[in-house]
């Protein structure tokens, strides 16, 4: 192979064999793949950060619904047990009337211990229409006290307000109720689900949530525009009567019961 070197135009040029190359473009190309390999090693180290923060990320998400569903689990125990108390009541009041043989008096006692235990259920449970129930309870009762019911019928009224109860626990819908929110009394829209979750939007788009803390519940407005959109998404799908599915929602009882 004949090699000629000459100089031209004040680069070196080496003929080889009828073909000739350039040492300075030879070594730009070089140096500009050198420089592309150093970008994409630090665009794939950028890479592999994003990637092990999203981990992180990850696994501190799945620890958080973690807590929430060991939450809800206790919680889902004790509606468990609620019911149960109240079917067990439904049956003892049932019980308690057929045994009544003696006269109405005799299960006029009976009736207002049950109307009695019904009311502290309802003050202390779910904050559902609360007044709405406790106005028929004393209802009830200043109709059986004025003699105006007969005892009788009033336990079968007091059966069917149980059965309402234990139906409430199982029901998912959209109703108006008024709240608290704020120390101010609102007429606002909320969504039940069972006797876990209770959200609200009232008619100036203000969303939230009923929340359990120190074994007492009271509601609260949600800010994050990400919780309200999935409260929103929510309602919308009651209203079009869509009651299965997958849906976000804030957690109640993160806040601590």
């Amino acid at each position: 192979m004949n090699v000629v070197t000459t100089i031209k135009s004040g680069a070196i040029v080496l003929v080889m064999g009828g073909m000739s190359v350039s040492l300075p473009v030879w070594a730009d190309s070089m140096e500009n793949l050198a420089n592309t390999l150093i970008s994409m090693r630090g665009e794939v180290e950028e890479l592999q950060s994003q990637l092990d923060m999203e981990k992180q990320s990850h696994k501190t998400r799945m620890d958080a619904l973690s807590s929430q569903m060991s939450d809800l689990s206790v919680e889902n125990q004790r509606q468990t047990v609620a019911i149960e108390k109240l079917q067990q009541a439904l049956v003892k009041y049932e019980q308690a009337t057929a045994e009544a043989k003696s006269g109405e008096e005799s299960l006029l006692p009976v009736v207002l211990t049950a109307l009695d235990d019904l009311k502290q259920s309802v003050q202390g449970g779910f904050p559902f229409k609360v007044e709405e129930r406790l106005s028929e309870l004393s209802n009830l009762r200043s109709q059986l006290e004025s003699r105006a019911l007969e005892p009788k019928k009033a336990a079968n009224r007091i059966w069917a307000f149980i059965e309402d109860e234990i139906r409430l626990t199982r029901e998912n819908g959209v109703y108006s109720q008024t709240i608290d929110l704020e120390g101010e009394k609102r007429l606002v829209d909320v969504a039940k689900l069972g006797a876990v979750f209770l959200y609200f939007q009232s008619s100036d788009n203000r969303f939230g949530q009923a929340v359990k803390q120190s074994g007492k519940w009271r509601f609260v407005e949600l800010k994050d525009p990400k919780e309200k959109e999935q409260i929103s998404v929510l309602f919308d799908s009651l209203k079009k009567q869509i009651r299965q599915g997958y849906f976000e929602l804030p957690n109640p009882w993160a806040w601590g019961a």
